[in-house]
This record gives C-alpha cells, sequence and structure tokens, in this order.
C-alpha cells in the first residue's frame, strides 16, 4: 500500500494531520479496496487518538461512499484519482478529486434501471454533497455525521 501524498510542499515525505489525509489513488484495481482501507483506518484513529466520536454507522457509511465515489472516478474520468479525508467539527468530508470535468447528475428514480445508483446512494445517506469543477477536473464533496441522530434519521436531517 502506497503512503499518502504529502499535502504541504516542504518535501519531507508524506504529511498527514490528526484530522486530515490524502492520498493519490492510481486506477488499478486496488484503488477501491485501498480507500475503503484508509478511510476505516483513518476513522479509526481519529476515535482512538484523538477522541472524536465515531459511531459505527458512520465508519459503514464512510466506507460506503468513499467506495462510490472512487468507482465512479475510476469508471468515467481517466488519470489519477486523489482521496481526502477530513474532520470538520462533527462530520467526516470525504473528498474525492478526479481529472473529468463533467459533473456527475443524479437520475431519475428507476427501480428497473441496472446499476448508475451511485450518487444517489451518497446523496441519501450523506447529511452534505457537493460537485464543483476545478481547473482541471472536478471535486465531490460528501458530507458524513460521526454520530447518529438521537431523532433516527439516518443523515442527520428529518426524514421527509
Amino acid at each position: 500500500m502506497r503512503e499518502p501524498e504529502p499535502l504541504e510542499g516542504d518535501g519531507t515525505g508524506p504529511y498527514e494531520h490528526p484530522a486530515r489525509i490524502a492520498t493519490a489513488l492510481g486506477g488499478d484495481g486496488t484503488d477501491i479496496a485501498r480507500a475503503r482501507h484508509l478511510t476505516a483506518g483513518f476513522l479509526a484513529r481519529v476515535r482512538s487518538e484523538h477522541g472524536l466520536p465515531v459511531s459505527r454507522r458512520a465508519l459503514d457509511v464512510a466506507q460506503l461512499v468513499v467506495s462510490e465515489l472512487v468507482t465512479n472516478a475510476r469508471k468515467y474520468a481517466p488519470g489519477p484519482i486523489r482521496l481526502e479525508l477530513r474532520i470538520d467539527g462533527d462530520v467526516v468530508e470525504v473528498v474525492v478529486w478526479d481529472s473529468d470535468p463533467v459533473l456527475p447528475i443524479a437520475r431519475a428514480v428507476d427501480p428497473g434501471r441496472v446499476g448508475q445508483h451511485g450518487l444517489e446512494i451518497v446523496m441519501a445517506v450523506a447529511q452534505g454533497f457537493e460537485a464543483r469543477r476545478e481547473p482541471v477536473g472536478k471535486r465531490l464533496t460528501a458530507r458524513i455525521a460521526l454520530l447518529d441522530d438521537p431523532g433516527g434519521a439516518v443523515t442527520g436531517r428529518p426524514p421527509a
């Protein structure tokens, strides 16, 4: 497994902040598993070393979101992928950058459609989702609550 890429250009090697980690994914068959493993390790470290509460649901949802976003990046964008995980208050932000400038669009609900439900899944389980073009490619950001909502809303929002 490759080490996380540097976040700051000091030339001393990988940069890892307790509440932020990033890595480049090369586009091979191990990207999704590596991204899920990195996510699980990051959230476990945030919980054990820094005392931040992370629910089992948050861990599972973060790994699901990472899987969906990295899968889509591998499928639709040529070139490298960058995965960043960062803690912002009571959420973990999952950020995936890829080289394709085309922003994803959630499709209309169609129970008969096979596949292409990844963005729908991400939007259903995340507290927030943003897609924006970058000078090169695009950046997708999903925000996932670290704790379960006491009212039972899965995403921390009231049920519709």
